[in-house]
């Protein structure tokens, strides 16, 4: 049981980016490398604002609002200095290595363990039944990610979603309705950001720690839980891809943590078995592509 519920744990935590690879990953086609730095600023941020006091609920909306500061960042380097897609992601990467160092107060680590978190205060310590406080952090998860899925599913059915789509889709159509396609770019790398900040706010919250290192793999991640949910489910006509990158977040957790608990290899490897999974499944989604292209001509 304790395994299960660490895989919901960490698997939910991770949607929240996952949801924001998505945007940039499945909707405006960029590589953006970012997500990798704005990971540990919200994981920083939020760290430094509850050792300073701050309630850790407000941390975690400034922690989105700093990502997405991030993310335009990343868009104005890509849009207005022209830099290509990728390389606009690595400079911010790169100079949120520093940054996050800075906030954290220049330690590689801040641990904040006697102070209240979302997941250990006054309230899950005294007011719950004790037949919920083991499920109590899966729960809380739970109600962020959905808030967080509601929100997205909202924004993508409004006219500045449409636009978002049809920038990654076809720029010329957002530029034939007179909108600035690279105005539309920017917003979807502030919001992707500002997922994958929330949730290394979240994660830090969980650990009661920062750590400057807590990003490393973060695209990886959330590009497998991308490609993971979106093909396994995609031939469920109604179940929205949010759902599914959500469910292939869990799912890819549950794949790490099973290599691990077999003892194929040592918990050391997390990256390695990180990156091999995702190496399989990228070899396993592409052949499926070609089956279904050949399937199409004959």
């Amino acid at each position: 049981m304790t395994i299960i519920l660490g895989i919901f744990e960490e698997g939910l935590i991770y949607a929240i980016m996952a949801l924001g690879v998505y945007i940039t990953y499945k909707i405006l086609d960029f590589p953006d490398l970012s997500v990798d730095g704005t990971f540990p600023l919200g994981a920083a941020l939020t760290a430094s604002l509850i050792v300073k006091g701050i309630s850790p609920i407000l941390a975690l909306p400034l922690s989105f609002l700093a990502g997405a500061l991030a993310g335009c960042v990343t868009g104005l380097i890509h849009v207005k200095c022209r830099v290509r897609d990728l390389f606009s992601g690595i400079i911010v990467m790169t100079a949120l290595y520093s940054i996050n160092l800075r906030i954290a107060g220049m330690k590689a680590n801040l641990p904040f363990l006697s102070q209240d978190t979302i997941f250990d205060n006054q309230w899950t310590r005294t007011a719950l039944p004790p037949f919920i406080k083991p499920y109590i952090m899966v729960i809380l998860l739970a109600v962020i990610v959905c808030i967080c899925k509601l929100l997205l599913d909202w924004y993508l059915s409004t006219k500045s979603g449409y636009l978002l789509r049809a920038a990654g889709d076809n720029d010329v159509l957002v530029t034939s309705l007179a909108k600035d396609k690279g105005r539309v770019k920017i917003i979807g790398l502030a919001i992707a950001n500002g997922f994958a900040a929330l949730a290394g706010g979240v994660l830090s919250q969980k650990q009661a720690f920062f750590d400057i290192s807590i990003g490393t793999g973060t695209m990886v991640f959330g590009l497998a839980s991308v490609i993971l949910g979106a093909q396994l489910f995609k031939r469920l006509g109604t179940l929205k891809t949010t759902t599914a990158v959500i469910a292939g977040a869990i799912l890819y957790k549950a794949c790490v943590a099973l290599v691990i608990s077999l003892r194929i290899v040592k918990a050391a490897d997390l990256k390695l078995i990180t990156a091999a999974i995702l190496l399989l499944i990228l070899v396993i989604s592409d052949s499926v592509k070609r089956r279904g292209t050949r399937h199409a001509g004959a």
